[in-house]
């Protein structure tokens, strides 16, 4: 039986540094305001006159690429996880095939899961590699908040909490389990409770031209934080148990846990719940902000360049956002 295993990461993030005190020059929040809520102390803002949703998605997967000693042209197929791509369509996948150099044969799909979108997007693959179809994936989650955020008193909630970014995982065909498990979920029933209304396509068509639209507001993040938090807490914990109960599993056989990063009092509150020390939980939201579908692999990237993942050691990945959508892996690392 085939399996699959990630034999390279890759990250990328902007160069400017955003930090709480800046956000306090330019509307009415503090340093300690938002660290007490969300354990954020800066965050990475793209620059609109060089950077891409996929110039740092070809970045991160270089990185990959060049970490499993693999080329461009060793890909075979692109699985790409973002809420915001470069343009409303075609999807960023065909975008970053474009920045890697590669030709006709090689497949992109987009997947738009929000922060749940790289465990989706990681699962997707793993399903093409066992079937056959493929030997080597790229995995790529990335996202460019920044740019729509409401920077201002009225959308301080959201604008300091997200960042912007790109990671990158590298699959490949394997003989010995690599991935172990992935695990999916969603419940439509609370969409609204974390959405962009705009622009969709169930409008009349006057709401549907830009010069007729006086009232942008519906372009603008909502997202009713209590709801959020009560939900993530027990989603994030069942989505946990349920990788480890399918693989025969306690808490006591993780290595670590990289959690989506989207709120450090969520991790916290997980990583309590589930009785894990510090070193078995990896956390970095504090300097990246929450980058959506970007956040795992970035985390993963760094957790590995850190020494924190070692052959046989059992990594668990979790999520929960936008949709709502909460999704697990379980891999054994390889």
């Amino acid at each position: 039986m085939k399996y699959s295993r990630i034999v390279g990461l890759g990250h990328h993030v902007p160069e400017t540094v955003i930090s709480n005190q800046y956000l306090s020059n330019i509307m009415d929040t503090t340093d300690e305001w938002i660290i007490e809520r969300t354990g954020i102390k800066q965050r990475r803002w793209i620059d609109p006159a060089k950077d891409t949703v996929a110039n740092m998605s070809a970045k991160a997967s270089r990185m990959a690429l060049e970490r499993a000693g693999l080329k461009e042209q060793d890909i075979d197929f692109i699985v790409f996880a973002t809420i915001t791509p470069d343009y409303f369509f075609p999807g960023s996948g065909v975008l970053l095939q474009r920045e890697l150099g590669l030709d006709g044969r090689v497949g992109a799909l987009d997947l738009r899961n929000a922060c749940s979108g790289f465990i989706y997007a990681l699962s997707v693959a793993d399903q093409f590699i066992k079937t056959g179809m493929y030997k080597t994936i790229l995995v790529v989650g990335a996202e460019i908040q920044s740019t729509a955020l409401d920077i201002t008193t009225r959308g301080r909630n959201t604008a300091v909490i997200f960042g912007d970014g790109a990671g990158a995982a590298v699959l490949q065909a394997t003989e010995k389990p690599g991935i172990l498990s992935t695990h999916l979920h969603s419940d439509g029933n609370f969409a609204e409770e974390l959405y962009v209304k705009d622009p969709g396509s169930s409008r009349p068509h006057a709401e549907r031209q830009p010069e007729q639209i006086l009232d942008t507001s519906s372009f603008k993040v909502v997202m009713n934080g209590s709801q959020v938090f009560k939900h993530a807490v027990v989603r994030f914990t069942e989505v946990i148990n349920e990788a480890l109960e399918a693989n025969n599993m306690t808490k006591d056989d993780i290595s670590l846990l990289v959690p989506h990063q989207a709120n450090l009092r969520i991790s916290q509150f997980i990583q309590q719940k589930m009785g894990l020390s510090d070193d078995k939980v990896y956390n970095n939201i504090m300097h990246y902000g929450n980058t959506t579908a970007a956040s795992i692999p970035i985390a993963m990237s760094e957790a590995w360049a850190e020494g924190k993942m070692k052959k046989d050691d059992i990594i668990c990945l979790a999520a929960f956002g936008s949709g709502f959508t909460w999704a697990s892996a379980l891999i054994k690392w390889q």
